[in-house]
């Protein structure tokens, strides 16, 4: 895949990020933090996870040590604090993904996993995965907004097409 479209990608990213949180600020109070049958227990916490693991790859592709032992905060962060660290990381992203050339985007980075063993992915494939699972995450946020009763946003990678100017 050209950086091309990586970057694009990670441009879709941020915004559907955009649109989740705020969709996830104009819930109800305490809609976010409310009991929900998932995973990670509620909005705010799924949204945190995702977060924590963009700063995980951020950290491989570093080349430095993460410090995590979990998959997420020990506590969650407010919702504000959370959306602002995470505009920053994809910022972070898009400027990494930006700088790459074509051959260290082809660079294998081997890392452990939290959970124990090797991984190995290019910075490509890296960039990659936390695109894509954040997007498998705003999909568990999603049908959360359902449980509220509210509408969640669309954040497909159509409507992002459509809706934002393109290079």
């Amino acid at each position: 895949m050209s950086m091309h479209h990586v970057r694009k990608l990670l441009r879709y990213r941020a915004w559907a990020d955009r649109l989740t949180y705020g969709a996830v600020a104009a819930l109800p109070e305490g809609a976010s933090t409310a009991p929900r049958a998932t995973i990670f227990g509620n909005m705010l916490r799924t949204l945190s996870h995702t977060w924590v693991v963009d700063d995980i790859f951020r950290a491989h592709l570093q080349g430095g040590a993460h410090g995590y032992t979990s998959r997420n905060t020990p506590e969650p962060l407010p919702l504000d604090e959370l959306w602002t660290r995470q505009q920053a990381m994809n910022a972070w992203y898009l400027d990494y993904a930006s700088s790459l050339t074509p051959g260290q985007a082809a660079e294998v980075v081997s890392f452990e996993f939290i959970g124990g063993g090797q991984g190995r992915m290019t910075r490509e494939e890296i960039i990659l995965h936390v695109v894509n699972h954040a997007t498998y995450h705003r999909g568990f946020v999603a049908d959360m907004f359902y449980q509220v009763p509210a509408k969640p946003p669309a954040t497909d990678l159509p409507v992002f097409l459509r809706d934002e100017p393109q290079d």
